[in-house]
């Protein structure tokens, strides 16, 4: 059976990380793989939004510590250059809009790939945690990063140095995560967010992830010139007309994501 579940669906590439039995943790063949099916998202102009979630009672339990004290384990140098680095720069750089619904507990490295993600949705019995300390290792695959910017430092800060586990409710309510779904209703709910998102102008998306991109480091000047730069880009794409033409006749538009 396959680590990773994928299909595409109305425009909708669903990925499903499908190791269970281990709650989802990665392993090497699952990180390459998982990379390999995001390269293909990147170049399919059929796949408009990309819904990432986990199979089973978990979403991501992070890295498969048992890989790492089997025959000839790959050193952290290997894991985090070949495995979760490649994987995070992949989800902030493609052209498109990735959902992560976090079906269970996002653990470690799991919970970082999710926050990395453009909208997050997580079901009511999900939970975050950023494990790192519990073994004596340092929050990765951009965690550092991206939960500050995300709840600030001084939250991120004793979160990571504590190790606690974050409910979903107060995943929300802390502005970690975008929604929360009661679970019988989550694969349905959290979908219709993908499926919004894919009948959306996709460039445009696009361009909103690269200028958001752009703002970690950013002045306000040289935001305000990239900003110029991706409007302009945005104003001549077909849906940028087809919207104009859809409001001025008062009908629904028919963005085609070109």
């Amino acid at each position: 059976m396959s680590s990773i579940l994928f299909e595409v669906k109305n425009n909708i590439a669903l990925i499903t990380l499908n190791r269970p039995e281990k709650f989802n943790a990665f392993n090497r063949e699952m990180a390459l793989l998982l990379q390999n099916i995001l390269d293909q998202c990147t170049t399919d102009d059929a796949i408009r939004a990309i819904y990432l979630t986990g199979s089973g009672k978990a979403f991501c339990a992070g890295q498969d510590l048992g890989e790492l004290v089997g025959e000839n384990p790959p050193g952290f140098e290997v894991i985090l250059a070949e495995h979760y680095n490649p994987i995070v720069s992949r989800i902030r750089l493609i052209e498109k809009p990735v959902i992560c619904a976090v079906n269970g507990v996002a653990a470690g490295a799991g919970a970082n790939i999710a926050l990395a993600c453009d909208v997050v949705v997580a079901s009511s019995s999900a939970a975050f945690i950023q494990a790192f300390s519990k073994i004596g290792l340092i929050p990765d695959s951009g965690g550092t990063f991206t939960l500050p910017r995300l709840i600030g430092f001084a939250k991120a800060s004793a979160l990571m140095m504590l190790g606690d586990k974050v409910n979903a409710t107060e995943a929300e309510r802390i502005g970690m995560i975008y929604k929360v779904f009661p679970d019988e209703t989550f694969a349905t709910e959290s979908f219709k967010i993908a499926e919004t998102l894919s009948q959306m102008p996709t460039k445009g998306l696009a361009y909103t992830k690269a200028a958001l991109n752009a703002s970690f480091n950013n002045s306000l000047e040289e935001q305000l010139l990239k900003e110029d730069e991706l409007q302009y880009k945005a104003a001549h794409t077909y849906d940028y007309n087809e919207g104009v033409k859809a409001f001025i006749e008062k009908r629904v538009p028919v963005f085609k994501g070109e």
